[in-house]
């Protein structure tokens, strides 16, 4: 495989990654994760939960299986995914009065993660 990798090929694996790198830190380092995300925990630590699973080991899961595949399908999955993480960001931004520097960094990067693994996997 590794002689027949095209440069969509290592760009993808490299998407995927970094997505499991982000991923490992919302699991592993909730806590962090939520100072860097400007987030607090209400009454119960259920908050720490979601970030582990929802910011977290979702994401190691679908780059790990994106890679595991290693199908165009398996890349456009992670691609739509982002997609939908971009969508939510936006309107959030604009529904909730969200506009930040970190806010559309965040959506830029969803975006364009989006893009790349949509349009060059499809």
């Amino acid at each position: 495989m590794l002689g027949a990798a095209t440069a969509v090929d290592f760009v993808n694996m490299a998407v995927a990654i970094l997505t499991i790198g982000l991923g490992l830190m919302g699991w592993l380092a909730p806590r962090w994760t939520m100072d860097q995300l400007d987030m607090r925990s209400g009454p119960t630590n259920m908050a720490y939960t979601e970030v582990s699973a929802a910011s977290g080991c979702l994401f190691v899961g679908l780059a790990g299986g994106a890679l595991l595949l290693n199908e165009p399908l398996g890349w456009l999955v992670m691609g739509f995914a982002y997609a939908g993480a971009a969508i939510g960001r936006i309107t959030s931004i604009f529904r909730d009065n969200a506009a930040s520097r970190q806010s559309w960094t965040f959506f830029g990067c969803e975006a364009a993660l989006a893009s790349w693994l949509v349009l060059a996997n499809i």
